[in-house]
């Protein structure tokens, strides 16, 4: 079936129903969402019962940078600060080093397994060296699972940070492999450039960011967060522009800003993290409409032979490698090993070598699709029982409230208490947004004389208005006190 305008709208509808519900379905039985999202996108594509016919690279390309931009961002803006800061050494040595350990120690096993060149060998290695966050995390929370100590934010910060190192080796070894009479020495330019333009174009936005969310005054709430649509693609576009890594660039403006006090910071995080969601179903399908099983049948044996290779020695090369020289136990770095789950940007890579039209393209881009498959169906099914027999998970007794629940909704078993600024307090005739109120706290409303008002990051405050916060633990009352300088005499 050809997709036309008259009914484009009906059947992506319906497969983004169908894979919602079918992603509800998932936790039960812990298949990664990922998985079914691709698996819908096939079924639904010209081998499939669907028929729809899509063979448009370029188009999937465009896709796929767009989500991941949403994906990257809403990531950054959800990374805690405080959980990562002890662990960033080691996150940023695996997100580093350790994706290029993987490329290369993969590379080189292609290199004698197939026919393909080195450099080619290297690519292959390259599009597959980044780990999915999302798939990690959907089979965690499915089995109940927390992990020990800082294992998970360890996880968090590699997942969201290694993407743009894959990104960089692809672009890197993608050249080499169309200009052969170039050194391997040339890409080395390159690399420092896109990283190191990447993380202060990073910073930089991010802070210019922050000013022109506070400074401007805009007259409806909800185009708060389309400004912070146009200031991601703005850092992205224009960090690729100058010849940064502009994947990079995003991740770092959105952990800044997910770190700071913004104006109607509820609201952004919440429609991020609905884009977010949205843009991986929308990704998946696309990706899996833009394969064709039947070209996939005659690279089986070789896929699986390699996706063996990068489970059990090149992921934990990399990973060992990296971590040589921080005190962790052998249990967690097996784990960490075993968290090498592929998802869809390895895919989207997949198709820079087909827009490019190099000899082997479709062959890397179908390798690299059963490699991702094997990987979510092989790792995937198996983090929460590996979590066990390592020892390195315990079983969630209670869900805790987070940031996140508190900004985004009214949570019954959050405490409340109100307060009264007295003349002498700090907070008087400030901006809410200048006070650098707790993150797990929130002022749900101010009562000023007779009459009650709900704040946001503009509002001032008045002497002798009473607020009326939320916060998740009794402590973190103490911090609110010493935040507005007032007293626990002064509350009502």
């Amino acid at each position: 079936m050809n997709l036309t305008i008259e009914n484009i709208l009906l059947v992506g509808s319906l497969l983004l129903l169908i894979s919602i519900f079918a992603g509800k379905t998932s936790y039960k039985f812990g298949v990664p969402t990922l998985l079914l999202f691709l698996a819908i996108g096939m079924l639904a594509g010209s081998d499939g019962i669907g028929g729809i016919r899509f063979d448009d690279p370029q188009f999937a390309q465009f896709i796929g940078i767009v989500s991941l931009n949403f994906i990257l961002f809403s990531g950054g803006l959800d990374t805690n600060w405080t959980a990562v800061k002890p662990i960033l050494r080691e996150g940023i040595v695996l997100s580093t080093l350790g994706v290029l350990l993987t490329a290369v120690s993969l590379g080189t096993f292609v290199w004698f397994v197939t026919d393909f060149t080195i450099y080619e060998s290297l690519l292959l290695g390259s599009i597959v060296s980044s780990t999915d966050a999302a798939a990690v995390f959907s089979i965690l929370r499915s089995k109940s699972l927390a992990l020990k100590t800082n294992l998970r934010p360890t996880l968090e910060l590699e997942s969201g940070s290694n993407d743009p190192m894959a990104y960089v080796l692809t672009i890197a070894f993608l050249t080499l492999v169309i200009n052969q009479d170039q050194s391997f020495t040339s890409i080395i330019p390159l690399f420092l450039q896109q990283m190191i333009l990447g993380g202060i174009l990073g910073i930089g936005f991010g802070m210019s960011s922050k000013y022109i969310i506070n400074k401007i005054k805009l007259d409806f709430e909800g185009l708060y967060p389309v400004l912070v649509i146009a200031l991601m693609f703005i850092t992205f576009s224009a960090t690729d522009f100058l010849g940064g890594n502009g994947f990079l660039a995003i991740y770092i403006c959105a952990v800044y800003l997910g770190n700071q006090d913004l104006i109607h910071k509820k609201t952004i995080l919440k429609m991020f993290d609905g884009l977010a969601w949205l843009m991986q179903i929308v990704l998946f399908l696309t990706l899996g409409l833009l394969v064709f099983p039947s070209q996939i049948i005659p690279y089986m044996g070789i896929g699986l032979l390699i996706s063996v290779f990068l489970i059990l020695v090149a992921r934990p090369i990399g990973v060992f490698i990296s971590l040589m020289f921080f005190k962790m136990r052998l249990r967690r770095r097996f784990y960490i090993s075993w968290v090498g789950l592929r998802g869809a940007v390895p895919i989207v890579f997949a198709t820079y070598p087909l827009l490019a039209g190099i000899d082997k393209a479709n062959m890397i881009f179908n390798i690299v699709f059963f490699i991702s498959v094997t990987s979510i169906l092989i790792q995937g099914t198996t983090l929460s029982v590996v979590a066990k027999w390592l020892k390195v998970g315990l079983p969630e007794t209670k869900k805790k409230l987070n940031t996140t629940d508190l900004l985004l909704a009214e949570n019954p078993k959050a405490e409340m208490k109100e307060l009264l600024i007295t003349p002498d307090c700090f907070a008087v005739d400030k901006k809410i947004v200048e006070l650098g109120f707790p993150k797990n706290a929130i002022i749900a409303m101010i009562k000023r004389d007779d009459s009650y008002i709900i704040p946001n990051g503009l509002t001032r405050i008045k002497s002798q208005d009473t607020l009326i916060v939320l916060a998740d633990q009794s402590k973190i009352f103490d911090q609110v006190y010493k935040t507005l300088q007032t007293d626990k005499k002064h509350k009502v």
